[in-house]
């Protein structure tokens, strides 16, 4: 079996700025999709993943590890236990956006570029399980950032389309950085539409 690549900017932009279509239930095609979101979520170094990075046109996101004290302790170098949280999210809406946070962001989709990106510290989101059932789930602090970025994904954009800074820098380089530079909460409340340029 090949082994699963990301699609980035430098093989087929086009494909990654498309917006992505909604998934309808029950689809047969869904099993594999998951499978192939699995395979290479686990075998990479990957906080999360839309379905357009991975070659589906769809509304899926996958959840690997959203957790900010494991971020910090792989940025360290420091021994984690397994964390793939694998939780899929099928046609997410963001309802609400509140606060502001920065963060220098990566994407596999992106290679080797970093950006300083705003985003709300708390979403309100609406979406389906594999199941087809509906959730309404709130998502706060880091979780909001990782979330943000794959919604963006579905929408075809890029965290490179709307950081306040870019550099090039390669996976070790960016844990140095992110030690002097962590996530950072500007505010926890109020619009985000209305602080993000403050």
């Amino acid at each position: 079996m090949n082994k699963i690549k990301a699609i980035t900017i430098e093989d087929n932009i086009d494909f990654l700025r498309q917006v992505s279509k909604e998934v309808v239930l029950p689809d047969s095609e869904l099993e594999n999709d998951i499978k192939i979101l699995d395979e290479y979520c686990m075998e990479n170094s990957v906080m999360a993943m839309a379905a357009i990075q991975l070659g589906i046109n769809k509304r899926i996101i996958y959840l690997k590890n959203t957790n900010l004290s494991v971020i910090n302790k792989i940025q360290n170098n420091e021994e984690v236990d397994n964390v793939n949280e694998r939780r899929i999210l099928i046609n997410p809406v963001i309802k609400n956006r509140i606060g502001v946070t920065e963060y220098w962001e990566a994407c596999a989709s992106c290679l080797n570029k970093m950006g300083l990106v705003r985003r709300p510290y708390k979403i309100e989101l609406e979406y389906l399980d594999l199941d087809g059932n509906k959730h309404c789930e709130t998502f706060v602090g880091f979780e909001s950032t990782v979330l943000s970025h794959e919604y963006d994904h579905l929408n075809g954009v890029l965290h490179i389309d709307k950081s306040l800074e870019i550099y090039d820098m390669d996976s070790e380089e960016r844990k140095v950085f992110r030690r002097d530079h962590p996530y950072k909460i500007i505010y926890e409340n109020g619009s985000f539409e209305k602080l993000k340029d403050k």
